[in-house]
């Protein structure tokens, strides 16, 4: 039986790119004749530590577990067929690993899905910038056999440094995201994120604010991803983001939304938020900006918006309309089902995996 070894920042369930990109392949993997093992760097006791501020001691001993981690996994990486890298090998700017591992039997497939080679530190661990390397996703695509990039634009990058390049798009898993019933009294327009993504929600301010003004307390808003996040005038105060509630969270949004810049890293997104709302029927208005563009057919399975004027536009036809809600999602899940579900996609994953191999 031909084996695969995951290699991931984080531990199960705990990285979205991680759960949308291969961990809820896992089961199908094994059920096709491959075995795997996974192999994480960061706690959970130490995700308490890694991203708060100061800590630099225990950030340093982390970073030698972490060493020496992925140096156990450099000695046994003769024995497996496959090495799939999830974003990076090691949390400092460093290719030792990736290139160690490129050395051995093992293929080498590397998996994006956001612009990666930008700078993006996050606030807690500035300090770190130093050992950061800007270079590093195109060395770590040099020495891959194959690249799975999460869209087009990744994919022109990967091309750069890697003739092999395939994209596989961020998916979901629909057979778990099934809609559960709310009873809302308030239509509810939500955004869901995390600590390092709530700037993006604040696109959404003015515009909500608008909407607030027209439509009073017949309308209300959620924040899921940053529990210390409020905004007085709108009335939000955040919930944290868990695995065991994110459907039922959700599932109480009557309106989604992914409010972007039109940026270099902004353009690397997956559009996972609006496939998340998408899969659970849910009216989902996005930026136009990436990937969003290829997802979103304005106006049929979900809409689009970019000025400040459109937002209000098109999120008070859905409003004022319960009917075009509903055929909004309908037509959202659809989309998902037939192009970015887990269900659509994973023989691709099989066949490439076999192929790399044989």
């Amino acid at each position: 039986m031909p084996k695969v070894l995951f290699i991931a920042n984080h531990r199960p369930n705990r990285s979205p790119s991680q759960r949308f990109r291969f961990e809820q392949y896992l089961t199908f993997f094994k059920e096709n004749g491959w075995d795997y093992d996974f192999s994480y760097l960061i706690s959970e006791k130490d995700d308490t530590i890694f991203y708060k501020k100061g800590h630099f001691f225990q950030k340093l001993i982390i970073i030698l577990k972490a060493f020496n981690i992925r140096w156990k996994d450099v000695l046994r990486s003769s024995k497996y067929d496959i090495i799939f890298i999830q974003r990076e090998a090691f949390i400092t700017g460093t290719t030792f690993f990736e290139k160690k591992f490129s050395s051995s039997k093992a293929k080498i497939i590397y998996d994006f899905d956001d612009s990666i080679w930008l700078s993006n530190v996050s606030d807690a661990n500035k300090k770190w910038n130093w050992l950061k390397n800007p270079n590093k996703t195109k060395e770590i695509i040099s020495v891959s056999n194959i690249v799975f990039a999460g869209n087009q634009y990744l994919a022109d990058y990967a091309k750069q440094a890697n003739n092999n390049v395939v994209i596989i798009p961020t998916t979901i898993d629909t057979e778990e995201y099934k809609r559960i019933p709310s009873n809302n009294s308030k239509i509810c327009i939500g955004w869901s994120g995390s600590i390092t993504t709530i700037q993006h929600f604040e696109y959404a301010i003015p515009f909500l604010l608008r909407l607030k003004e027209k439509y009073g307390d017949d309308i209300e808003f959620k924040v899921i991803g940053d529990k210390n996040y409020t905004h007085k005038e709108l009335n939000i105060t955040g919930i944290a983001w868990s695995k065991e509630d994110e459907i039922k969270e959700l599932s109480s949004f009557d309106i989604g939304i992914m409010p972007l810049p039109n940026d270099k890293w902004a353009n690397g997104k997956c559009g996972l938020k609006g496939l998340q709302y998408m899969a659970l029927e849910i009216p989902t208005i996005m930026s136009p900006v990436g990937v969003n563009t290829k997802i979103i057919k304005d106006g049929i399975n979900g809409f689009l918006a970019e000025s400040e004027t459109e937002w209000v536009q098109k999120i008070s036809q859905l409003i004022d309309s319960k009917s075009l809600r509903n055929k909004a999602g309908i037509a959202g899940r659809k989309t998902t089902l037939n192009q970015y579900s887990v269900k659509a996609n994973k023989n691709e994953y099989l066949t490439l995996f076999n192929q790399l191999i044989n």
